[in-house]
């Protein structure tokens, strides 16, 4: 866990791990992993559940996940409003078609991992490139699994700019008309530019200055949620990847003196 186990920062409340690195992993790395998360709030972000998929739930999965869920007390679960796998594991992120029967369909899995899990989770809005079987907009099919499943939302503001940006609408508006009340938590990444109208969800870059501008709004909107960097590979030294950190703590100071201020007013 290098520096972030040996010095942890004092910026950074809370950390995300996928379930699926860790869960049966012992020995030394096992214990370190234990000493971290009873240090220190975790949330666990699924890479393989693959809920859009055509195969069967993967409940022998769920059960081992909800062993480890208990077992570091970690509340927080999300995955992708997409799908990784049929037969095998396509190692990419697909898209769920926008259709009415993909709704009621991919609903019904999650209330199903909620029951296992015992614990409400979040969806993450995904990055895509192409629609098929396209019946609804975007917006339309997110809020409507979410109203349906009665689950969360992992809001990733780096993901609206990448599709507004290659699906040509507005990211204001995508994002003032999702759900605010149901948001558990923010992710915020960089992305790479292919060409003018072609942006690739990468993790593996610094944020640019219109992505900070919707996370922005994105405060505005929903409040001062708990909201993590994610950084894949491309990897700074530590002081540099902080130096992010701190501007996400900026933003959200800024929208903790604006709420007072407002209160203010009102007094």
């Amino acid at each position: 866990m290098g520096p972030l186990a040996d010095q942890p920062p004092e910026q950074v409340g809370f950390y995300e791990v996928a379930p699926e690195n860790w869960i049966g992993v012992g020995g030394r790395y096992g214990k370190r992993f234990r000493a971290f998360t009873e240090r220190y709030p975790f949330v666990c972000h699924g890479l393989s559940l693959s809920i859009g998929s055509p195969s069967p739930l993967d409940e022998t999965f769920l059960q081992r996940l909800k062993q480890f869920l208990d077992q570091h007390q970690i509340k927080g679960y999300s995955e992708h409003l997409s799908y990784c796998s049929d037969d095998g594991h396509l190692y990419d992120l697909m898209p769920i078609p926008f259709t009415e029967e993909a709704v009621h369909y991919v609903a019904a899995r999650i209330r199903r991992t909620q029951e296992i899990l015992e614990r409400r989770i979040a969806m993450e809005n995904v990055s895509y490139y192409a629609a098929p079987g396209k019946e609804m907009e975007e917006i339309d099919f997110i809020n409507a699994v979410l109203t349906e499943a009665d689950c969360d939302l992992l809001l990733d503001v780096n993901n609206i700019y990448v599709n507004s940006i290659n699906h040509h609408y507005d990211a204001d508006e995508f994002l003032t008309a999702l759900p605010a009340e149901r948001v558990m938590y923010f992710h915020v990444a960089g992305h790479r530019n292919e060409a003018e109208d072609l942006i690739v969800d990468t993790h593996g870059a610094d944020i640019i200055a219109p992505v900070w501008g919707l996370l922005d709004k994105a405060y505005t909107q929903c409040g001062v949620v708990p909201t993590l960097l994610e950084r894949d590979f491309n990897i700074p030294p530590l002081p540099e990847l902080l130096s992010e950190v701190d501007r996400i703590v900026c933003l959200q100071n800024k929208c903790y003196q604006q709420k007072d201020s407002r209160r203010a007013g009102h007094g």
